[in-house]
Formats: structure tokens, sequence, C-alpha cells
């Protein structure tokens, strides 16, 4: 491992939610086997939840305190997206653009070689400049979903529009997006684009050709900048928990491609009613299942048996494995009795899961989601489960996606479309994280030879 000395200097600034944590730790990983000392900057409460996850990198990923403005409304323990109520994402929000000051000490303090930011940042890239640090951006969401968003909303229409039929919203999946965005939407700068705007010479985008090339082409067209895929990303499962044995020996008793893994990632919660459903669903199904099952932070301590069906644990006992709050995800889609994941397609659960040749059964909540599962369904390699126009799904409607993708002779070609692709995928992982090291160099080289 290369000692700091030796090293590029790089600042890596994630968003404050796991979904931005996470990609942003996993690139670190990747960028520290190639000569790069990493300053990972983020809140303590989401540093507490990856210390874990560097231990084998302690010398080269180093992590660095980001401090909020604590108030009685908004505590350190949520400095975070994560279980973070959802009428205090505007005031997270808010008291991460008042930190600005807290970023620049950071920086001045340590002198990285290069920052890497993320979205709901338009200020770092400047503060950085103010430096004399070139900034790149690092979009964590998928290329498809981004020329979607960029071209239908930021663009208005004007310049290249966005021609993929595949991939589109219903109208009431727009109004529930606008309702939940943690900012104005309706203001003149959007926060998401403008960082990608703001990036020095290129954009690194949580992606692979072999999956999003054609979106990928057209997101370099109306940004007229460079895109470069930095892979899926995809998590080893070499993070050992104390409930991981129970769980894979469980799944070990399984057969070859007979179970499906449901999630609906670390930000998402199902109503009772979703509840009720997903759970007749995986019943009728008759297919063996992992449910990981989470509950927001805060209020009162909800049980799992409260918000199941009565007698629904007794019946499913001999093919179902209900957990709550966390289960090792990589190892699961990794193993070899996972045949399918029913997921909120979040874009990291989609290209894990794609990364691991299993297909998926989408059940999209919000934001990206549903353009990420319509991306899934284009490919071949999974299928959505159809919902009514209040965004509401049956469970005979679960069970029939489930059946189809995993069991039946009618998914025989989605199964087989999910592996291809996780062998391509695989394949060219080597040569994008090069491409990325070699466009990183270049920009720190230019640099030095401007001063």
């Amino acid at each position: 491992m290369a000692t700091e000395e030796a090293s590029l200097r790089v600042m890596m600034f994630p968003w404050l939610g796991y979904g931005h944590v996470s990609p942003f730790l996993e690139l670190a990983k990747k960028l520290s086997a190639k000569n790069f000392h990493i300053y990972f900057c983020s809140t303590p409460i989401n540093l507490n939840s990856i210390k874990n996850r560097i231990d084998s990198f302690s010398s080269s990923i180093e992590l660095v305190e980001f401090h909020l403005p604590s108030s009685p409304e908004l505590p350190p323990h949520y400095h975070t997206t994560n279980g973070l109520p959802h009428h205090l994402h505007k005031t997270l929000l808010q008291a991460f653009n008042m930190s600005k000051p807290n970023f620049s000490d950071i920086l001045n303090n340590l002198k990285p070689n290069l920052l890497i930011y993320d979205t709901y940042q338009p200020w770092v890239p400047e503060i950085a400049s103010s430096h004399h640090i070139p900034a790149v951006n690092f979009h964590c969401t998928g290329a498809a979903s981004s020329c979607f968003f960029y071209s239908n909303f930021k663009l208005q229409g004007k310049g290249l529009q966005f021609n993929f039929p595949a991939i589109y919203l219903r109208e009431s999946e727009i109004r529930k997006m606008i309702a939940s965005a943690p900012y104005d939407t309706e203001a003149a700068e959007d926060p998401i684009y403008t960082c990608v705007e703001k990036s020095l010479d290129f954009v690194l985008v949580k992606s692979c050709r072999a999956i999003e090339d054609k979106y990928i082409n057209f997101f370099s067209q109306l940004l007229n900048k460079k895109m470069v895929t930095v892979g899926p990303l995809a998590q080893s499962g070499e993070e050992e928990e104390e409930k991981d044995s129970v769980i894979m020996e469980w799944l070990s008793q399984k057969g070859k491609s007979s179970t499906v893994f449901v999630s609906f990632g670390s930000e998402n919660y199902l109503c009772n009613k979703k509840m009720e459903e997903l759970a007749y669903g995986l019943e009728l199904s008759n297919v063996n299942f992992i449910w990981v099952i989470r509950f927001p932070s805060g209020g009162e301590k909800i049980k799992i048996g409260d918000v199941l069906p009565e007698g629904y644990l007794e019946r499913v006992k001999e093919r179902g494995l209900v957990v709550e709050g966390w289960a090792p995800q990589a190892k699961i889609l990794g193993h070899s009795s996972t045949g399918g994941f029913v997921s909120h397609c979040g874009w990291s659960s989609v290209t894990e899961s794609l990364s691991y040749g299993v297909p998926v059964i989408a059940i999209p909540m919000n934001f990206d989601q549903p353009l990420n599962a319509r991306l899934m369904v284009e490919l071949g390699a999974g299928l959505e489960v159809l919902k009514d126009e209040d965004l509401e799904f049956d469970r005979e409607e679960v069970a029939r996606v489930i059946k189809e993708v995993v069991v039946e002779k009618s998914g025989e070609g989605i199964r087989c479309k999910a592996k291809e692709l996780s062998e391509e995928i695989r394949m060219k992982e080597e040569g994008e994280m090069c491409g990325v090291v070699e466009e990183l160099e270049k920009i720190i080289c230019n640099k030095n030879l401007d001063e």
C-alpha cells in the first residue's frame, strides 16, 4: 500500500446519505490501490457507519470530520439522511450550506491535490477554486436517469431532446418526486445539475458502457463534457457482521437460484398497506425469500410481527427468512442460491445486482428509481411490478413477476441476460478504473505545471 508521502492526495466529499457515502467509499478503495491517498470527508455520524469497512485501508484512507451547526431540531445524530425524518431534509441541506467556512478550513489545512465532490454541493467547487484545487464531480446516479431529468427539467425542451421512449416517468411519479425533493424545485439554480456543470474537464459517472453506453454518450452531449465511467463499484461483501453466518447458513440450504432477496435500501420504508401486499405476494409466489425490513428511527418501537399478516412468519418459516434492519446484501447477491432481487431500484442496488448477475424484480419508490427500473426492463435483465394510478401494487402482481423472473420458462431470457451483463461488466472493470486514474493524474499534472 502506498504511503501518504508517495501518493497523490485526493479529498472525497460525498453528500450526507448512505447511497452517496457508499459509492464514494468504494471508489476511494479503488483509488487507494492506485497510489492515491484519500481524505474521506463527512459528518461524524456518517464516518462512524463506515469505520469497519476501511480497516484494511487505514494507511491510505483517512477519515476527516466535517461538522455542521447543531440545533435542537438537528442534533448531530441527524447530520445524515439515514433515518432522518422527512420534514428535516431541507433543514439538513440548510445546515450543510451554512458550513462552507468549515469546509474551506479543511481544504486549507490538508491542501489536497484534487477534490472529488458530489451532488447538492454547488458551492464546493467554488471554494476549491479559491484554494487553487481542481474539483471533479462524481455523479452517483445512472446516466439514463440523469439525461432524462437534465433534458426534461433543466433544459425545459431547449437543445437536445430526450428521445429514449423506454425511459419515462408517469405523472403521478413526477408529482411524488417534486413533493419529496429536499430543495426548491422551482429555483432558478438546480443544485444537482449545477454541480455537474461546474466539474472541471470531465465528470466521473457511476456506471459502465456495458449497460448505459447510449445514455453516457447523450449525457456527454448535453453537458459538453467528457464522461468517465468508474464501473458499478459493487461492494465485495468482505465485511463481517454477527448475524451474517445465520443468514448465509440459511441461504446455503436452498437450491441454486431458488431464492429472492428483498430489500428497499437504507432510506425507503413501506407503508402498512404496501407491506401487507408484498408479504402476501411473496407467500403466493411459493419462492424462497430473504426479506430485510427497516423501520424509521425515532418514535415508538415497531415489531416485525406487528406489521405482517397474522400467522405469517409461521406459515412461511420453511422458505422465508425475515430480517430486521440489515443484511449482507453483497454476500447474498453473490451466493449461488440467489435467483432474483426484489428491489426499490436505487442506483447502487441496480448496479450491484447486475455485477452479480442477479435479475431484478423492480418495485421503485421515488426519484430516479422508476427510471432505473425501466432501464433494467430495457436491458432485458429485470421486470417491473405494475402499479395503479395511485402507485399502489397488489399481491397477485408481485407473485406473478417473481415467478416469471425466478422460476418460469418465460423468464429464462431475463436470467441469461443478467448473467451475460455481469460477465461483460467484470471484464471491463479494471480497464475503466485505469481510465479514471489516467484522467485524475492528468488534472493534477496540469495543475502542477500551471503553478
